[in-house]
């Protein structure tokens, strides 16, 4: 991020901020969409990311750390809106999908394939899933984030991996009869 956007931000120039929001809008609508599915929410998450952003980028100590820092306030927007609807510790015994073979066998699977299967995960066990795997917390700072313990925070981390395996399996590792 260009630094004489981020200082006129600092003095709250309208041109500047419209600038930022272009910029930073769609990488920050991306971690949204990582963690929540209802697109309304994604847009609130994403407004009060950019409310906070823009009212509290005095904070920021180091220019350089910008992305960095809105990827956290936005990280943080995500968790407090699935804290208010979620149980972090339910497991994954309910899931329901259908398996659908593909026409072909698949021989190499792509990061937007694995980012798909997420979705068929529990959001509980996704949020953990990409906080430790995409975000690279760790689980203290997961536990502290969502108000956990650190041990269901790696239990949940574990049955999203098993279950993440089993998915692919399915999906992609298939042949079809």
């Amino acid at each position: 991020m260009d630094e004489k956007i981020i200082q006129a931000c600092r003095k709250q120039h309208r041109e500047a901020q419209r600038k930022l929001y272009e910029y930073m809008a769609p990488k920050l609508y991306f971690i949204c969409k990582r963690y929540l599915k209802k697109e309304e929410e994604i847009e609130e998450v994403l407004a009060d990311g950019f409310y906070i952003i823009f009212t509290k980028i005095d904070q920021l100590k180091e220019n350089y750390a910008f992305e960095a820092w809105a990827r956290k306030i936005v990280v943080n927007q995500c968790l407090l809106q699935l804290k208010k609807n979620l149980n972090f510790n339910l497991y994954l015994e309910d899931v329901n999908y259908k398996s659908q073979p593909l026409a072909e066998e698949v021989t190499q699977l792509e990061e937007a394939d694995l980012l798909n299967l997420l979705n068929f995960i529990p959001e509980g066990c996704r949020t953990i899933f990409t906080l430790f795997v995409i975000e690279g917390f760790s689980h203290k700072e997961i536990a502290v984030q969502l108000g956990i313990s650190e041990g269901t925070s790696k239990s949940q981390l574990n049955a999203s991996k098993t279950k993440l395996k089993e998915l692919v399996n399915t999906f992609y590792y298939q042949k079809a009869k």
